[in-house]
């Protein structure tokens, strides 16, 4: 009888999501997902695992050193620091993304912040809860604005940020985009919008979108300096990866009127201390790292994710899209 191939999933879900995520697992292979967040618990689950599926559970040097069958380390979306790479690249043991299965969630929750922003909805709602109309002279008008013909500015325009883009076409807006790598020509002209330098879309947009990984390169890269350069008006959601912000940073440019508003769905630290001055602050929406966290797409991400090991472990290629290391273990 031959072997089946074992599969470890390190973060907790609802009995709802796992029997989605069930129903996709292929052929010849057994997935064994976390009840607890113990620690022992992921020991025992990776010891005897072919191959690893995280979505926010850190994958460390300790947990891959205990799993000599690890051929693949497959993320459940795209942001990959909480993977030790270095060891995984020494170990010989692949890891890879679903890139662009989570971009429509994601991209959606961007918009949402935008507007939650602009209108107030915390502040609207918890006014209301609390027995107090807002009339229309009140301060509800004074703080609030539509989309409608302001510049929005995407820092990074890969999956995520061309489908802001492409959602956001319908609000009748400017879209300027900063990537390292410009889009090329007839692309710019399908999502309608316009490559400009970093420097010019910190200082020229309404609104600021982050849609980058988080690496040494990209960590902190927006600090006071930078936050000096927005307008007033302006607003900067973040979608992405905490650390893309130095929230120290950004907490002063929201006291001191530096710039006028934030959507967070990323922390530096997660799950952040009941501490933290964000919370303190009226004019921040904050969500809870849930961009790509919808019912209606863990079918189009189990499937991803299980093509992928299915390739793995017959000796097939990954798309490079989706690669982060190369898998060089051999299938035996």
């Amino acid at each position: 009888m031959l072997r089946k191939w074992k599969i470890a999933f390190l973060d907790i879900h609802t009995n709802k999501v796992k029997q989605i995520i069930r129903s996709h697992v292929p052929s010849g292979f057994i997935l064994e997902m976390a009840d607890t967040e113990e620690m022992d618990e992921r020991k025992r689950l990776v010891k005897d695992a072919d191959f690893i599926i995280t979505a926010l559970t850190p994958v460390t040097e300790e947990l891959m050193r205990m799993a000599p069958n690890l051929k693949l380390i497959q993320k459940w979306g795209v942001g990959y620091d909480r993977i030790d790479i270095d060891v995984a690249r020494e170990m010989g043991i692949g890891v890879a993304i679903t890139l662009g299965s989570n971009a429509i969630p994601v991209a959606e929750l961007a918009i949402t912040l935008m507007q939650s922003v602009y209108r107030n909805i915390p502040f609207i709602d918890s006014s209301i809860r609390e027995g107090k109309w807002l009339w229309l002279n009140a301060e509800m008008r004074d703080r609030s604005f539509m989309l409608h013909g302001k510049k929005i500015g995407l820092i990074g325009f890969g999956f995520i940020g061309r489908a802001v883009a492409s959602i956001l076409k319908g609000f009748s807006v400017e879209i300027i985009y900063f990537d390292m790598r410009r889009a090329a020509p007839e692309e710019e002209k399908e999502f309608n919008v316009s490559f400009v330098d970093f420097d010019e879309l910190i200082s020229s947009s309404d609104i600021i979108s982050l849609h980058l990984p988080l690496n040494q390169h990209t960590r902190h890269l927006i600090n006071k300096k930078n936050l000096q350069k927005m307008k007033p008006s302006a607003i900067i959601v973040n979608t992405a990866r905490g650390g893309l912000i130095k929230e120290s940073d950004l907490v002063w440019a929201l006291e001191n009127n530096i710039i006028s508003g934030a959507g967070i769905d990323v922390l530096e630290e997660e799950p952040p201390s009941l501490n933290n001055p964000l919370f303190q602050l009226d004019n921040v929406v904050l969500t809870c790292h849930m961009g790509g966290v919808v019912i209606d797409n863990v079918s189009n991400m189990a499937r991803h994710i299980f093509g992928n090991i299915e390739k793995v472990a017959h000796g097939q290629s990954l798309l490079e899209r989706d690669i982060v290391v190369h898998p060089n273990k051999l299938i035996k």
